[in-house]
């Protein structure tokens, strides 16, 4: 039994000493100097399948190349990551902008910067510096364009809603007659709530072309809901019209609410007016043409003038018994006289005059 007990001892004793050994040599081995030790062997990793799972989709499209192009000009891990990392999230801005400005239904897509201040007498580009500020939509601030057609109205109204959404706000887009249009249907169907929120929820609302069209006799009530919801939110608002406000009432059809109205945007909102030449057809130079033409004249059919003695009508006739005049020559000319005199002397015609008068010739 002893003779058992001290070989056991013996056996792990010696086995604790060889794998101290071992390890105190493997240890030495990678300490020593100039010496780095090999890598071990990585497992079959599937990127592609790992990028899709992080939902990186521009990144499974160009690691590969860009992979090559850090090998070829031996970049930096650090660089290759921030490279990786700055195309992914570029690329997600572009598709929110395009995915954006599609639910926006803007008729194009404009920026303040294609806009030509030249022609604009009053507007500048610095009284639009804080409509184009995110303080605009958080503040729930308002905008009304005004002026005769082709002045550039629709075009800032996009270029200020499509600076919105590179703020990180929403936008939607519709013309008057179709919001009108829209909800009016919705509140023959029972379902105003629902097509309400279409106008009320996004951040920034642009109502285009108010008074260019004519509206039902709900139209002042419909755009009342949403300009007064979207007012208590504090909700971005921009109108462009081509009728001063005070005209509104008559457009709407309801004077009290077209009033409530422009009360509540012009609250926390401006009134712009956009003059000079129409943006569509100041090649043409019609602007100044229409400016120098001179007053319309009464029109006359083949030149002909008026002629120098008219004939007789009722009218002259009426206009004869009132003033006395003779006019028409021979026995006419009598009659009417005498007819006048007496109307002028309060005497009554009787039958006879009145016989006379008919008898008449023409």
């Amino acid at each position: 039994m002893t003779a058992t007990t001290a070989t056991t001892a013996t056996t792990a004793t010696t086995a604790t000493t060889a794998t101290t050994a071992t390890t105190a040599t493997t240890a030495t081995t990678l300490a020593r100097p100039g010496r780095v030790p090999s890598p071990a062997p990585m497992p079959e990793i599937d990127l592609d399948r790992l990028f899709k799972r992080l939902h990186l989709a521009n990144t499974r499209r160009v690691w590969r190349d860009l992979l090559v192009r850090a090998e070829h000009e031996d970049w930096a891990y650090e660089y290759f990551l921030t490279v990786l990392v700055t195309e992914e999230i570029a690329h997600r801005q572009q598709t929110r902008l395009a995915r954006l400005s599609r639910r926006a239904a803007f008729p194009f897509l404009k920026t303040i910067d294609d806009f030509d201040f030249t022609y604009q007498s009053t507007l500048r580009l610095s009284l639009l510096g804080s409509a184009l500020s995110p303080d605009f939509v958080t503040e729930g601030r308002a905008l009304i364009f005004g002026g005769k057609p082709g002045r550039g109205k629709t075009h800032l109204a996009v270029a200020i809603a499509y600076r919105a959404i590179q703020n990180g706000f929403t936008a939607r887009f519709a013309t008057a007659a179709e919001l009108i249009d829209d909800l009016s249907a919705a509140f023959r169907a029972g379902r105003l709530t629902d097509a309400l929120s279409t106008y009320t929820h996004p951040d920034v609302l642009v109502v285009d072309e108010v008074g260019y069209l004519t509206y039902g006799t709900d139209a002042a009530n419909m755009l009342f809901h949403v300009v007064n919801d979207r007012h208590r939110r504090k909700r971005a608002m921009i109108f462009t019209t081509n009728k001063p406000v005070s005209a509104w009432g008559h457009v709407l059809h309801d004077e009290d609410l077209a009033l409530a109205i422009v009360d509540r945007v012009l609250e926390r909102g401006r009134l712009l007016t956009l003059d000079g030449p129409s943006h569509r057809t100041k090649h043409l130079g019609l602007d100044d043409a229409m400016a120098q033409t001179p007053p319309p004249q009464v029109a006359r059919i083949s030149g002909i003038r008026a002629p120098e003695f008219p004939e007789p009508t009722l009218a002259m006739h009426e206009r004869g018994f009132r003033s006395g005049n003779a006019y028409i020559d021979g026995q006419t000319k009598r009659v009417y006289q005498g007819i006048a005199l007496a109307a002028a002397a309060g005497e009554p015609n009787g039958e006879e005059d009145e016989r006379r008068a008919e008898e008449m010739p023409f």
